[in-house]
């Protein structure tokens, strides 16, 4: 013979199941919040106002870069707007995964034939790039750039 399903027990199942709910949504909040990098840029009003120049410049030098990896070094390619090396005068990146900074690695570029490389121990998965350089004539380049590092 089944019990009667009566209120206190409905009103239970109830509680308990938005309790679940909500303390899922606070753990997936909190880890969401505790693992974010955070800021982009200090200040986007100030950022915002040379955005337009500057994405003129960047893209005037017609530069195009590639990422490899393989045998633990990372390469970046870049080529200028004729397919030659771009003529770089400082070149800088930070290579980290794209949801939190405890894997970021700052690596030595060092110039080799055309080509940036740097040993570079990078597990399997999603890696994001964000590369900072300068050309020959100061006009500053950025670029973030998506790595896949196969298994």
């Amino acid at each position: 013979m089944a019990k009667e399903i009566t209120g206190k027990k409905v009103l239970a199942g109830f509680v308990g199941a938005f309790g679940i709910i909500i303390g899922v949504n606070l753990v997936m909040a909190y880890q969401a919040v505790s693992t974010f990098p955070g800021t982009e840029v200090p200040n986007s009003y100030v950022a915002s106002q040379t955005f337009d120049a500057e994405r003129a410049a960047q893209n005037a030098l017609g530069w195009t870069v590639s990422p490899e990896y393989s045998d633990g070094h990372l390469a970046l390619v870049i080529r200028d707007a004729q397919g030659l090396p771009a003529r770089v005068a400082e070149i800088s990146a930070v290579v980290g995964r794209t949801t939190h900074k405890r894997d970021d690695q700052t690596p030595e570029l060092a110039y080799n034939g055309g080509i940036f490389t740097a040993p570079l121990t990078l597990e399997p998965g999603a890696w994001l790039i964000h590369l900072e350089a300068r050309a020959a004539d100061g006009t500053p380049f950025r670029q973030r750039l998506d790595l896949f590092v196969k298994g």
